[in-house]
């Protein structure tokens, strides 16, 4: 199911949570929701999730808009599971998952076959008759997924779905989305970038309440190459007179070294235009090898910084 957001807009006090954002997810989407702390990250999910309402702005959940008339028929579409995974830790997994079903209003003669269904999909078999309590923080995640899933919902928010995991729970969280993924709408909210590379096929960035970029993941970083260094790698030549010869060429402003070996060098330039052509023509007039030139792109990590300062 599709979630088109317009204009979107919250307000605590004087201070703007959100400032009229809008956005788009695609059914079978898993889209990353990247801010830093404090960017509008978790209070744009509660709006989704109907824990709280805009001052502005519509929501549409497939041709449907969320308002006070529709919002229990639209939140039996969505599975939220907030940033603190509220549970019940006196409870055993079993009885915390027929909780949820009842909750959730799901027909009482189906209530066993999905609670099987999750243990086997959130890969808590082991751990199914245990106390909640004293499970590890990956399978107190796995329960909190059980839990949002057993409704089978065509929407999943997740806020920070493996914050305080250790790498290889981490590992098994993120399979366990991905899979999901193939099937239902996700939005994922997270602040690590490797989450994101691992997960997502869409990222929206988020800062001081407002849309600074929205790609694919992979289109995102060409966007936001940097167009004015180019990696170029020089053979046949000593490198320091090739070094001083990049140097004296119109308008670079700057090389350095590349680091890969000693034939790789790094050039910043002025102007919207390469200065492949000028080392190119520098190349054949000293008999040098000009064997790679491409425009350096950067990394999601020097994009999230580059556009959240």
């Amino acid at each position: 199911m599709n979630i088109r957001v317009e204009n979107l807009t919250k307000m605590y006090d004087s201070q703007v949570a959100l400032d009229s954002i809008s956005f788009e997810v695609k059914a079978g989407e898993i889209l990353g929701f990247l801010g830093p702390n404090g960017a509008g990250k978790s209070t744009t999910m509660k709006i989704l999730s109907s824990f709280i309402s805009q001052d502005e702005g519509k929501i549409f959940f497939g041709d449907k808009e969320l308002n006070a008339q529709n919002s229990r028929e639209i939140k039996k579409l969505i599975g939220y599971l907030p940033e603190h995974n509220p549970l019940y830790l006196d409870m055993a997994v079993m009885d915390y998952l027929e909780y949820c079903a009842k909750l959730l209003a799901i027909n009482p003669s189906d209530i066993q076959s999905r609670i099987k269904e999750m243990i086997v999909v959130c890969g808590l078999n082991d751990e199914k008759h245990k106390l909640i309590g004293e499970l590890s923080k990956g399978y107190r995640q796995r329960v909190g997924l059980a839990g949002v899933l057993i409704a089978d919902p065509e929407i999943l928010i997740l806020d920070e779905p493996t914050t305080g995991l250790d790498p290889n729970q981490i590992v098994e969280i993120r399979k366990l989305i991905r899979s999901l993924g193939k099937h239902k709408t996700v939005i994922l909210s997270t602040h690590i970038l490797q989450e994101v590379e691992a997960l997502c096929d869409r990222i929206l960035i988020i800062n001081k309440g407002k849309i600074v970029a929205d790609g694919l993941a992979d289109s995102l970083g060409k966007e936001n190459d940097d167009k004015n260094i180019l990696i170029v790698k020089i053979e046949n030549g000593e490198r320091n007179h090739i070094f001083k010869a990049l140097q004296e060429l119109p308008r670079v402003e700057l090389v350095d070294f590349g680091g890969k070996d000693e034939t790789h060098f790094e050039v910043h330039y002025a102007g919207k235009e390469a200065v492949s052509k000028e080392i190119f023509e520098m190349c054949v007039k000293n008999d040098w090898i000009l064997t790679e030139s491409s425009s350096k792109k950067k990394g999601l990590e020097q994009i999230f910084s580059d556009l959240t300062k």
